[in-house]
């Protein structure tokens, strides 16, 4: 079992930088594969980036690749979304998940935290 919950969402401008956090409960942290989706109120859920076990591996959506990087410190058990460059179409409602498969990509996913706000102005 793992347990998730976000922080560090907020209000920013376009241009500008965030970094969200989420932290896991559980013994078997390291076993899992992580991952951040976002969603906007009316559309489905879209799958941000993911990292592997080792935070070697990792896999971006094309919108993001090259603004967001994922990390993740499996001794804390935390996992981060640094967000650069935001553009206001990066308003969402941001998730972290966790899945048993290792599979570093989209698709699903196994435990979801509760979520967390980004609103970029233009």
């Amino acid at each position: 079992q793992v347990q998730l919950v976000e922080s560090g969402g907020g209000l920013v401008q376009a241009g500008g930088s965030l970094r969200l956090s989420c932290a896991a409960s559980g013994r078997t942290f390291s076993s899992v594969v992580m991952g951040w989706f976002r969603q906007v109120p009316g559309k489905e859920r879209e799958f941000v980036a993911a990292i592997g076990r080792s935070g070697v591996t990792t896999h971006y959506a094309d919108s993001v690749k090259g603004r967001f990087t994922i990390s993740r410190d499996n001794a804390k058990k935390m996992v981060y979304l640094h967000m650069n460059s935001l553009k206001p179409e990066d308003t969402a409602v941001y998730y972290c998940a966790a899945r048993w498969v290792q599979v570093v990509g989209p698709g699903v996913y196994d435990y979801w935290g509760q979520g967390t706000q980004v609103t970029v102005s233009s």
